[in-house]
């Protein structure tokens, strides 16, 4: 893993703990309840990920520098956001859209590392990037977005089609972590501000 791929995936891990961190705040959890619902939400897809892959130990435990990140960011978190339901709406979308961008591509580059084709490489970086996200909702007993109609996966699978398909056209790889990551973002992003959806399967209307 190059240096700027592993910034990043430091980076990651910092946006979706202080995801997962908002959430718990927002469920009034105590301090032990934020640091697990941060935990799974950063790491959890990844670790599904090297499961998967047979890369074994799983990246956080080979590298304890995740749990320092993410253990620093629940505590800034609990010392600068005392009060949750002030913090604005948007924050907690826009964390998770940061890290869905960015565990997408890491997800993707590290499949694409191992020798593996593009689909499965589009696949391990949907699987990054909604795996935590997919956790932290069940454990919040709620629907998790990539089953909703919202556009998240969807983001996700654009972002890693995309690295994929400027790797194999020849990019750089930081051009192309650069695009996916900004197709990735963009789609989230403006499914957030223009509430786009998805059409739902609903039987009852048949």
């Amino acid at each position: 893993m190059s240096h700027w791929i592993y910034f990043f995936d430091l980076c990651g891990t910092a946006v979706f703990a202080l995801s997962g961190a908002l959430a718990a705040g927002r469920h009034r959890m105590d301090p032990f309840g934020v640091i697990v619902l941060a935990s799974v939400t950063a790491i959890g897809g990844g670790s599904i990920r090297d499961a998967l892959l047979g890369t074994t130990p799983v990246f956080w435990i080979r590298d304890p520098n995740y749990i320092i990140v993410i253990l620093a960011t629940v505590l800034l978190t609990l010392i600068f956001i005392r009060k949750p339901k002030k913090v604005p709406q948007y924050t907690l979308p826009v964390a998770d859209a940061l890290g869905l961008a960015l565990f997408t591509v890491i997800g993707a580059e590290k499949a694409l590392s191992l020798g593996l084709g593009g689909m499965i490489a589009v696949v391990m970086g949907l699987i990054t990037g909604v795996g935590g996200g997919m956790i932290r909702d069940l454990l919040c007993r709620q629907v998790p977005m990539i089953m909703r109609t919202e556009i998240y996966a969807t983001a996700s699978i654009f972002g890693g089609i995309s690295y994929t398909l400027a790797i194999h056209l020849g990019a750089a790889n930081e051009i192309a972590l650069g695009l996916a990551m900004l197709s990735a973002l963009t789609i989230r992003l403006a499914a957030i501000k223009w509430h786009l959806r998805l059409p739902a399967f609903d039987l009852k209307k048949t």
